[in-house]
């Protein structure tokens, strides 16, 4: 996949520019890859993945599992998503407790907030998405 960069001017952006997220990954890789969203805190990687959730028909509250590290939604389009927050975590063994690396092996969508704190288990293949804030306050979303 070729590197592909959005820009989110402001929160009402937000919505549309998810919409071109999703639609420019094809569907096995939603269904079957990992995506790693890096970026400070207050970058907007949770409010991206809402959106991004949004936009796959994710009727469900989606919010950060800060405190639980996974929540699970179901897409109008058939398969599972995955919402991982690592900020919490001490030790990578907190992740593999919880079967993470089952979950970045099966079917669905993972969607990872704070990666950095579990580089050694991601696979070689997980998608890297880059959050940044940009002096205007817009966003640029850079997709690796």
């Amino acid at each position: 996949m070729a590197n592909k960069e959005f820009i989110i001017r402001n929160l009402e952006e937000i919505d549309s520019v998810a919409e071109q997220f999703v639609q420019y990954i094809s569907e096995s890789d939603l269904t079957s890859n990992i995506f790693a969203f890096y970026g400070k805190m207050g970058a907007g990687k949770t409010t991206f993945i809402k959106a991004i959730c949004n936009a796959l028909g994710v009727k469900d509250n989606v919010n950060s599992p800060t405190f639980t590290l996974i929540n699970e939604y179901s897409s109008n389009r058939g398969f599972p998503i995955y919402h991982f927050d690592f900020y919490r975590i001490n030790k990578l063994s907190e992740a593999c407790d919880i079967g993470a690396e089952e979950y970045f092996a099966g079917n669905g969508l993972c969607l990872i907030e704070w990666p950095e704190k579990i580089e050694e288990i991601l696979p070689e293949d997980v998608i890297k998405v880059t959050i940044t804030t940009n002096q205007d306050l817009s966003r640029t979303v850079i997709l690796q």
